[in-house]
């Protein structure tokens, strides 16, 4: 379990994103750390390094996250990255600023060996790319297509997803590249398009007009590829299309457009290519479309032969015309519907054989085959009908050609109504892409910051650090943060929170929010594939090509399925043909059209056909695509099938109290002196003491040190030297030549401090009032004790009290003192033997594990760095969103509104969600379990009931419908009553 917590803590499922096989992480939303004191534009031309480091003695994700708070703290540094697990650290930093040998060492000041890697390359050892597939119909071919790509030497991960029609291939670059992968699945014969590669590229299409030669091609492609920072160059002739893969640090498309318009005496003319060039939703509607069209000409021919053989039979006067005998036996009518049916069954049905093709080719059967085998049975006998009749003067047959066109057109109908219910379920998807506002107002600024000039541009050509002017009421156009003026921006659509957010300047914004009441004008940070929209899509979308592993059950079942239908259905034609040979029931059972054979045919046939493998393999992807949508738009993001199935299960949660339980903003409330010196001498020891910290305690010291300095906007505390960081406990530094530490009891008793009888009295009289109780030592000697409140946050006792009523047991776990979390406890409502307090990081997931190993489904909620080991213990863990980088990567749930209802929005949807599962698999497999008996004609002889093939064809298509419709209903989906009555209040600290 250890090992499994060290891996998974530092490298999770993400490790393929980030440089030198290393473990970057998403930031919610992510924005660059500059110098402090040092403007943007200042350092923006300046190129950055990279130092790769080896760093030993890390033993969990706390040692990691205290070497990248150490790195971060210095300046010049734009990104750090730590991997506990290959014991490395990458950093990207401004040589201006800082060198390699003082990251070395900083790195050494936290308590950990550090060595400088020269000459290895950051190259990646993984990388992710996801691809479109065209053709699959059901999980047999996903199957199929996921163990190719398994087997191609190189590939560390491969997921399908059927109803995304997608793969995502986590691969090593150095051994394959992605054009392989593209190869591996066109083999297995389905189309695969490449949807992204993985690299660490923005690509942007344009439209280029002028362009008459391939000289002239060649001209515009030379001039882009000698931009620094372009990448890639490809241009599609036929529609004028330019693609260009690009560093966006380092350039941009308005850079791209000026080229192309200033090469060759400015004749030629580049614009963003219009949307709809390839992307999921185009495809989409071009698929919906297509299967539209196929469905609508075979009406036209089904139509005629339907009336041929089903209804004008009955008008005497058609019908007699319909006999009329061409040659010996051969009626008009016959060669009719031969005529008519052949399109439908080679042409429009072309896409069954080619399917089925596929399929047998790689050693699987899918749905087409199954198609293909019944309206094959059904045409070539009738044809054999025909020509038997056409040859012999007294043979009176019955052709089925009716079966095989209404068999298809009905096949066909339902794939497009499936088809366009698919296409539904990624409606969350399409709405948060929506966000982004289609223009945007650039601003020209001059050497003093005054604008001199305003040009309305397409969003997409927004560049890093441009600034945008963002008016009242419209969306903010990309992520970066305030320059100047003041706002309220409403960032319920990205975040879910329904309180609009005032922002001034050095306030982050994040892209898609709305504006709504002032000016604004912000610096550009993120833009395109960066920014905080675009990873809450990737997430989302990365969610839903999960399976969860109830899926498992139905990839196991399709292995099966069809070949144990063909078996079914042969044994069914057979044990029907050798009774009506050997007089096995009444020949009056025969329908007067028919002889025992065609009996026989017509209900192996329908077995064939009324078979759905469809419905189970949709009955899982479907549910799951929703339900992560529909949760993304509550502002509860679910990374994929395998949390939401955890999480219906979860009948304990561990809340951590700071930031959790608590709003995470404490306030110092009380300071007790217990030595004669000036208060501000005092504060200006613990500040310079405090401020190296990250904890939420220590912020709350060092802004309430400042209310002493009111002189100054930020002032400079004195040095400190020999900082450490002591986790779950406190921190020691040497401040004019003076040794302080900082800390809990606990702490001082392992420093060998004496702790007076008057202090011990302060912290028994803090830690009654909730109040966390902190020592102060100089030199060995407490002098000082500071009480600091953090505030319950609203509506968290009520919280507590609908998850006991949803029979969840609740368990509060702190590094804070058992007289401060006993009290929290006793306000939210928790026992007090479900109590956990003073635990080290270590100490969270250990008490994570006992709980499961007593039997208990665990969920961990928390927010900080020392929470990540717990969140990663967890069956489901849950970050909160104003959380550290860490929690929120280590975590399977991400709330995105940092309001604790939203723990029990995500169970409750995850228990819908899995309760419609639930429902799509009761009526996939009673559909089959009911559907093959009755086809076989398991009715006929105590009813006369019998299923004719068209309609069991048509049953068929109407269950995989009725499994999408039914995962679709999830999206009007309700979070619970009880909390609609809870009154959630912002807490505001001063």
């Amino acid at each position: 379990m250890a090992a499994k917590l060290l891996a998974l803590a530092c490298i999770r499922n993400d490790s393929h994103r980030g440089g030198g096989g290393l473990s970057p992480r998403p930031h919610y939303p992510s924005m660059p750390k500059y110098p402090k004191g040092v403007a943007a534009d200042e350092i923006s031309s300046e190129a950055e390094n990279k130092a790769l480091l080896a760093v030993s003695g890390m033993a969990c994700a706390a040692c990691a996250g205290s070497v990248e708070k150490a790195i971060k703290r210095l300046p010049g540094i734009r990104e750090a990255f730590v991997d506990v697990l290959n014991g490395r650290a990458q950093v990207l930093f401004y040589p201006g600023f800082v060198n390699e040998e003082t990251i070395r060492e900083t790195i050494e000041d936290v308590g950990f060996k550090a060595t400088l890697i020269e000459g290895e390359t950051s190259e990646r050892s993984s990388q992710v790319c996801r691809i479109r597939i065209n053709g699959m119909t059901c999980t047999s071919c996903s199957s199929t297509v996921e163990s190719a790509l398994q087997a191609v030497h190189g590939v560390q991960k491969a997921q399908v997803a059927l109803a995304t029609e997608e793969a995502e291939v986590i691969f090593d670059p150095r051994l394959i590249a992605y054009n392989q992968l593209l190869q591996a699945i066109e083999d297995t014969g389905f189309e695969a398009i490449l949807i992204s590669s993985g690299e660490d590229m923005s690509k942007i299409d344009l439209e280029v007009a002028g362009v008459r030669t391939e000289r002239s091609m060649r001209i515009i492609e030379q001039s882009l590829e000698a931009l620094p920072g372009v990448h890639a160059v490809e241009f599609s002739h036929e529609i004028k299309k330019l693609s260009v893969s690009y560093k966006p640090d380092m350039t941009g498309p308005r850079t791209f457009i000026d080229v192309i318009q200033t090469t060759g005496s400015r004749r030629f003319k580049a614009t963003i290519f219009p949307e709809g060039g390839g992307g999921t939703e185009t495809h989409r509607k071009e698929e919906i479309n297509q299967y539209y069209r196929s469905f609508m000409w075979s009406l036209v021919f089904t139509i005629p032969v339907f009336l041929t053989s089903m209804v004008f039979m009955y008008i005497p006067g058609i019908k007699h015309g319909l006999d009329t005998k061409v040659v010996n036996m051969l009626s008009v009518g016959e060669i009719l519907r031969w005529v008519l049916s052949t399109p439908v069954q080679f042409v429009i049905g072309w896409r069954f054989y080619s399917g089925s093709y596929k399929a047998l080719r790689h050693g699987s059967a899918n749905m087409d085959v199954l198609i293909a085998l019944g309206t094959n049975a059904a045409y070539f006998y009738s044809v054999y009908s025909v020509l038997r009749a056409a040859t012999s003067p007294h043979f009176k047959g019955t052709d089925f050609f009716e079966t095989s066109s209404m068999l298809i057109s009905f096949i066909l109908l339902g794939k497009y109504l499936e088809v366009l219910a698919k296409g539904k379920t990624s409606d969350a998807i399409a709405k948060l892409m929506d966000l982004a506002p289609e223009t945007a107002t650039l601003l020209t600024l001059d050497e003093e910051g005054n604008v001199t000039n305003e040009e309305e541009i397409d969003s997409r050509l927004i560049q890093k650090n441009d600034v945008i002017k963002i008016i009242p009421g419209s969306k903010v156009a990309s992520d970066g943060f305030v320059i100047w003026g003041q706002s309220h921006v409403n960032e319920s659509m990205i975040t879910g929170e329904a309180r609009p957010v005032a922002k001034r300047k050095g306030d982050t914004v994040i892209g898609g929010t709305l504006n709504e009441n002032g000016v604004l004008h912000i610096r550009a940070t993120n833009i395109g594939s960066e920014s905080a929209l675009s990873q809450i899509v990737r997430l989302v979308e990365s969610a839903q090509m999960a399976k969860a592993p109830v899926q498992k059950f139905a990839d196991r079942i399709s292995k099966y399925f069809v070949p144990l239908v063909i078996i079914l259905s042969f044994s069914t034609w057979l044990a029907w043909f050798l009774a009506g040979k050997f007089h096995g029931y009444p020949k009056s059972w025969i329908p007067s059209s028919m002889d025992s054979f065609q009996l026989a045919l017509q209900f192996g046939i329908s077995v064939m056909v009324i078979a759905c493998p469809c419905a189970l393999g949709l009955a899982t992807p479907t549910a799951v695509m929703v339900g992560t949508g529909v949760g993304a738009s509550q502002g509860v993001l679910i990374k994929g099938g395998q949390a939401l199935e955890s999480a219906h299960k979860v009948n304990c949660i561990v809340f951590d109290k700071t930031g959790t339980l608590t709003v995470g903003k404490p306030v110092v409330v009380n300071t007790r002196l217990l030595k004669n010196m000036v208060l501000r001498e005092f504060y200006e020891l613990v500040a310079a003491t405090e401020v190296n910290s990250e904890h939420p305690l220590a912020k709350a010291v060092v802004e309430y040190a400042k209310k002493f300095r009111e002189d100054e906007e930020n002032p400079l505390w004195p040095e400190a030297r020999d900082f450490v960081s002591i986790t779950g406990h406190g921190v020691k530094a040497t401040v004019r030549n003076k040794e302080i530490i900082v800390g809990n009891k606990s702490l001082m008793l392992d420093r060998n401090i004496a702790i007076p009888a008057d202090a011990e009295d302060i912290l028994s009289e803090a830690e009654g009032l909730a109040q966390t109780g902190i020592l102060v030592s100089i030199d060995g000697e407490v002098v000082g004790v500071l009480a600091i409140s953090d505030p319950l946050k609203p509506g968290a006792k009520e919280v507590i009290s609908i998850l006991k009523s949803m029979k969840v047991r609740s368990i509060m776990v702190t590094g804070d003192n058992w007289g401060t979390a006993n009290s929290v406890a006793r306000e939210v409502g928790i026992e007090m033997e479900s109590v956990i307090a003073e635990a080290k990081p270590e100490q969270k997931a250990e008490r994570v594990e006992d709980l499961q190993a007593s039997g208990y489904t665990v969920a961990m909620v928390g927010d900080g760095i020392n929470d990540s080991p717990a969140l990663v213990v967890a069956n489901v863990g849950m970050a909160i969103g104003a959380g550290t980088d860490i929690a929120i990567e280590a975590a399977d749930i991400v709330l995105m509104k940092s309001n604790l209802e939203d723990v029990i929005t995500a169970i409750d949807l995850s228990r819908k969600t899995f309760s419609r599962i639930r429902l799509n698999y009761i009526w996939a497999l009673g559909y089959n379990v009911l559907g093959i008996p009755i086809a076989a004609g398991a009715l006929f002889p105590s009813t006369g009931f019998r299923l004719p093939p068209w309609i069991a064809g048509a049953a068929m298509a109407a269950s995989s419908v009725s499994v999408v419709c039914c995962s679709l209903l999830l999206k009007y989906y309700k979070r619970p009553k009880k909390l609609d009555n809870l009154d959630i209040r912002g807490i505001k600290i001063e």
